[in-house]
């Protein structure tokens, strides 16, 4: 593969696209399960099914309608949250199953040939195109300079908003913005690991990294790092092969993390 890597230009496209999609699940993993918004963030995931399928009802990007999509999920789950007196879970719940369905209705409209959504359920990142990684690379830097400018004001946030909002933090800004970003996150993975297992590559490579550390800043080093080296081992498993990239990926990061829990766990009994 590694040879192939420097004559084929759909496996660079490939490994470019592991690295940002590592970048964005890293951050956005650690925030998600420090907020505890998996389940929330999985809703923003599911919507965005339906963004797909007006992209191709209209003619045009896909990652673009689901973009549309995500980041209205996005906005919408925010305002539910932030009304104690909803039911959170059924809303979400609603959210979820509506985009699907709009999404397939999309889809069923779509003149011509049904197209093939597989790719964008399941992942292909071995289909990642030149388009697809600018889209990742501009969505990756706005991801990036958004933490890294308002980290600290963002850790806050997290571990204690009460006292935040006492201070003076705009914690209400600061959630919506949270919420915006997992769409933007979402919108990135798509082409990876595909919808159905979106939420595996947020949450295993962040559940590694809090078996080393508990630094925030370390955690999303090391989900980072933990993304890339999943991503690499199931684009190398997928190419090798000749099976589902996004399903490599999650298989390969379930076992790893089962395995480092083992070992935590047998260090621990010996410790003991």
């Amino acid at each position: 593969m590694f040879e192939a890597l420097f004559k084929y230009s759909f496996l660079q496209n490939a490994f470019i696209g592991s690295i940002l999609a590592s970048i964005a699940c890293g951050i956005i993993g650690t925030i998600i399960i420090e907020k505890k918004i998996v389940m929330m963030s999985s809703g923003i995931a599911h919507t965005s099914f339906g963004g797909i399928g007006m992209g191709f009802f209209l003619g045009i990007e896909p990652i673009i309608g689901a973009l549309i999509f995500a980041v209205s999920a996005a906005l919408g789950i925010a305002t539910i949250n932030r009304k104690p007196r909803e039911n959170t879970d059924v809303l979400i719940g609603m959210f979820w199953s509506m985009g699907m369905a709009v999404g397939i209705l999309f889809i069923a409209f779509t003149p011509g040939y049904p197209p093939d959504m597989s790719s964008y359920l399941f992942g292909d990142i071995l289909t990642v195109a030149r388009m697809d990684i600018w889209i990742m690379l501009a969505l990756d830097a706005i991801i990036t300079f958004t933490v890294i400018s308002l980290y600290n004001i963002i850790k806050a946030y997290l571990f204690d908003s009460e006292f935040s909002s006492v201070v003076g933090v705009k914690t209400v800004f600061i959630e919506y913005l949270i919420f915006i970003m997992v769409a933007l996150t979402v919108v990135i993975l798509i082409r990876v690991v595909g919808i159905i297992l979106i939420m595996s590559l947020l949450t295993v490579p962040t559940a590694c990294a809090k078996l080393f550390t508990f630094d925030l800043k370390k955690i999303i080093l090391y989900s980072i790092l933990f993304g890339m080296l999943f991503c690499f081992a199931g684009l190398w498993l997928s190419y090798e092969l000749q099976i589902a990239s996004g399903a490599s990926i999650i298989i390969i990061a379930g076992l790893t993390y089962l395995l480092l829990r083992m070992v935590k766990r047998c260090k621990l009994r010996n410790t003991v």
